[in-house]
């Protein structure tokens, strides 16, 4: 009997890696394999550690992988995948697969910049600490990258088809419908939905700055659901952050401080940076330098520009009025270690960007080891923290967390703006849910939290009466 196997986002937020296998033989060697997302572990150590396990079966035997969206949690394993012998296809969206060749390269160059920190201070206990994959390796799997249009139907093998939907959660993400026929299916087609991400409502006061204004797509047909959970347990605020925002702002300059915030360098730090510019710009928000230190920020500002077949009317409006931001005075975006080094110089007011969004990795963790100890300062956080990162840490108020090998004290303010999150949360999950033309067979819940995504079961049961199981890691789930 074909299976999902579920490789990762399983009991966790991150990871995410879905097994099709159409032979029904345990070994995988007898029929189709198709990899759903290709994500890196992030958090807790014991998620983190499985980065560097090999899958079930040979990478070699997998025919093809198609992405989602490009959040490392969802394509940050890639590299590794060809490291270890894949050589199919990469399907994914167009914009995908420009944010792609951005993000994978800076992530195998953050590892080698952390491995060779480490081993220059001694602070691994491994001899020598070795990135998971290196910048090389990331642009070499580029080549395995194909596009694939919105709505298209992509026929992968007599019995496998696929299309991408719109999903609403960053530029180029996309739900993906697969259809199987023939033996693979049974008597008749079975159709699967893996919804990736599913982006917010389409409120620009509850969900500012959102930049998709298309989906997620309703009125969808499931007889197999496979679906994230990673609000599962809560609600955003439906308040306006904007003046909020402002108001931290302001204090920390009031009181001679700076507002270091930890955002993904895709997307989040486009939407902030522009926030920041309308609140300075309307005189709600004292004028600060802005430093936007991430290595591909310039990249990633010239991806967002690009794609105008996804903005929401609010998005096209900011660019319009004030263009590109790497052209605004007092915005300055940094791209070399020098440049920023020179940020933790500047003793005055400012605003620091810079990734990686939960403080796993990247050079936020320099900003905020110089600046977590001063009381002056403000920490705000504009996303997800999964539990067992630096983020989740500093976020439930810590008295201090490692970085670098050191015991960093965490005196700074520490503020939180829920509304940024590209997540869905519950009632908007329900919302969509509502629009599905047929009950599916089953849904299995992803992507969350043990709580949150037990929550989520409970609360679809009761409202929409569906059979709603929560995946387990390594579990071989039968398409019947």
């Amino acid at each position: 009997m074909p299976y999902i196997q579920f490789l990762g986002a399983a009991g966790t937020v991150t990871g995410s890696k879905h097994l099709i296998n159409l032979s029904g033989d345990a070994s995988g060697r007898n029929g189709f394999q198709v990899l759903v997302d290709c994500g890196m572990f992030q958090g807790k150590k014991e998620w983190r550690e499985r980065n560097w396990q090999d899958l079930p079966i040979p990478a070699r035997e997998i025919d093809c992988v198609i992405l989602t969206h490009a959040h490392l949690d969802h394509c940050g394993w890639i590299p590794r995948l060809v490291k270890q012998g894949f050589r199919g296809q990469i399907y994914a969206t167009t914009a995908t697969i420009d944010l792609c060749g951005i993000i994978l390269p800076d992530s195998g160059h953050l590892q080698e910049e952390d491995a060779a920190f480490h081993n220059r201070h001694q602070t691994s206990r491994h001899d020598p600490a070795l990135p998971l994959y290196t910048e090389e390796e990331s642009l070499s799997c580029l080549q395995y990258f194909k596009p694939v249009a919105f709505g298209e139907v992509k026929q992968l093998s007599p019995e496998f088809s696929f299309r991408f939907v719109h999903a609403a959660h960053i530029l180029g993400s996309s739900m993906v419908e697969i259809t199987l026929t023939g033996k693979a299916a049974g008597a008749r087609s079975t159709r699967m939905l893996f919804t990736g991400d599913i982006g917010r409502v389409h409120d620009q006061h509850i969900a500012p700055g959102k930049v998709v204004y298309s989906g997620p797509q309703s009125g969808e047909t499931a007889d197999v659901l496979v679906m994230e959970s990673t609000y599962g347990n809560r609600q955003h605020p439906t308040d306006d952050p904007r003046p909020k925002l402002a108001g931290l702002i302001r204090k920390t300059a009031e009181r001679g401080g700076s507002m270091i915030v930890p955002a993904f360098a895709v997307e989040r730090t486009q939407k902030f940076v522009f926030m920041l510019k309308e609140l300075m710009e309307s005189g709600q928000a004292p004028r600060l330098p802005v430093y936007c230190d991430s290595p591909m920020a310039i990249k990633a500002v010239e991806i967002f520009l690009k794609h105008t077949e996804e903005y929401s009317d609010v998005t096209k409006q900011l660019i319009a009025r004030y263009g590109s931001p790497l052209t605004w005075p007092g915005f300055t975006f940094a791209q070399t270690a020098e440049e920023s080094k020179k940020i933790n110089e500047n003793k005055f007011p400012c605003i620091i960007v810079s990734s990686s969004g939960m403080v796993t990795g990247g050079r936020i963790q320099h900003h905020l080891s110089q600046r977590l100890p001063d009381p002056k300062n403000t920490v705000l956080f504009i996303g997800f923290q999964a539990p067992g990162t630096r983020g989740f840490t500093i976020k439930s108020g810590a008295g201090a967390v490692k970085m670098y090998g050191q015991i960093v004290p965490i005196r700074a303010q520490v503020a939180t703006l829920e509304q940024f999150s590209d997540h869905a949360d519950t009632p908007e999950l329900l919302e969509w849910l509502h629009t599905f033309q047929n009950q599916p067979g089953v849904t299995y819940l992803v992507h969350g939290e043990p709580d949150a995504s037990s929550q989520l079961r409970d609360t679809m049961t009761k409202e929409l009466g569906w059979n709603v199981q929560i995946a387990q890691w390594m579990q071989k789930a039968e398409l019947k």
